[in-house]
C-alpha cells in the first residue's frame, strides 16, 4: 500500500494547531481546505513498505521538518480563515 507520510504529519499538525487559531471555523470544508493548501506546498514523501515508513518517519520527526509543516499549516489557517468557502464569518486580520 502506498502512503504519503507527509499527509499523516499534516493531519496531526492540523489537530495540534487548531486550538491555537482563534476565530477559525474548523468545519469539514475549512479543514479540508487547510489540509489541501498545506499538502500542495509541501513535498510528498511516499512509502510502500514498513521500512520506508520508518525511515521517513524518522526524517519527518526532526524539529526542522515539523517546524516547516507547522509554518505552512499556520499560513493555511490564515488564508482559509480570511475567506472561508463555507460562508462562515472571516477571521479578523492580525
Amino acid at each position: 500500500m502506498i502512503r504519503n507520510m507527509v499527509e499523516e504529519h499534516v493531519t496531526q499538525g492540523y489537530d495540534a494547531l487548531r486550538g491555537s487559531v482563534p476565530g477559525f471555523c474548523g468545519c469539514p470544508l475549512c479543514r479540508s481546505d487547510v489540509l489541501v493548501y498545506a499538502l500542495n506546498r509541501l513535498p510528498a514523501r511516499y512509502v510502500a513498505t514498513t521500512e520506508g515508513a520508518v525511515l521517513s518517519e524518522i526524517s519527518l520527526d526532526k524539529d526542522q521538518s515539523r517546524t516547516v509543516i507547522d509554518v505552512v499549516l499556520l499560513e493555511a489557517f490564515r488564508k482559509v480563515g480570511m475567506a472561508p468557502r463555507c460562508g462562515a464569518k472571516p477571521m479578523p486580520t492580525p
